[in-house]
């Protein structure tokens, strides 16, 4: 069996559906979820939030050690979290950074990823139906490793 690939999603994706439909649409995180495990087909696929950023870097941890790659939307951590950038530098497989939204379109404070530094693509501003796309860049580069 392959090893899965690892969806994290940071602080805050838990309301999307009703968080600023404007910026996130209106499609919720269980619906991502589905699209995610659709496009990932037969491969194992763990699909995880969290609010707490501890929790993030335990299952980047897991990654190091179970997953063949990691599709991550650190939300509000991109831009602050240096516990979780340091954990990713461990992983040795491709990591696709991804945003809901286009970063670099919002304000300031938004345009410096600390993760983008570490990661081996970055997707901005598809929109919620962005992550399947993710996923399937993924495991291409996974299948082309």
């Amino acid at each position: 069996m392959s090893k899965p690939i690892f969806v994290l999603n940071g602080p805050n994706l838990n309301r999307l559906g009703t968080r600023e439909p404007e910026i996130y649409g209106k499609i919720t995180l269980a619906e991502i979820e589905a699209m995610c495990r659709e496009a990932a087909g037969g491969r194992p696929l763990r699909f995880h939030q969290s609010n707490a950023e501890h929790q993030l870097i335990d299952w980047v941890h897991e990654a190091i050690d179970e997953g063949a790659g990691i599709l991550i939307n650190p939300a509000g951590l991109t831009f602050r979290s240096i516990p979780l950038l340091d954990a990713l530098k461990m992983f040795s497989g491709p990591i696709i950074e991804f945003h809901i939204s286009n970063i670099h379109r919002r304000e300031e404070i938004y345009h410096r990823s600390l993760v983008s530094g570490v990661a081996t693509a970055v997707l901005a501003g598809l929109g919620p139906r962005g992550y399947p796309m993710a996923v399937k860049a993924l495991i291409g580069m996974i299948e082309a490793a």
